[in-house]
């Protein structure tokens, strides 16, 4: 998988998880989102610079051997592309705590 197929990824899952949240009595603001990959990074004629990053699994990690692995950390901050307001997942308003355990003020 290529790092920019694993953002993709993160970016699908958090748009399911808005929609998914629509209605919702509870909201969660998204804060930075902190990702770490191992990476192999390799030749490709194709790639724009001629180097294509690409991101291992636990798996190929292990069986790589002789190429050489790298370690990329991101901070990603989700905002909407028109606004660039934080992304909210879930209903539009505050929402109500009432019935929640223990819960205090939103």
């Amino acid at each position: 998988m290529e790092l920019a197929q694993a953002v993709q990824v993160l970016r699908d899952e958090l748009t399911s998880a808005a929609a998914q949240g629509a209605g919702s009595d509870m909201a969660f603001h998204v804060g930075p989102i902190e990702m770490e990959f191992a990476v192999e990074l390799r030749k490709d004629a194709h790639a724009r610079g001629g180097i294509r990053a690409i991101v291992l699994s636990a798996e190929t990690e292990g069986a790589v051997g002789r190429t050489r692995t790298h370690r990329v950390s991101l901070t990603l901050e989700p905002r909407r592309s028109a606004t660039g307001d934080p992304l909210l997942i879930a209903a539009d308003d505050e929402g109500d705590a009432t019935g929640l355990a223990g819960a205090g003020a939103l």
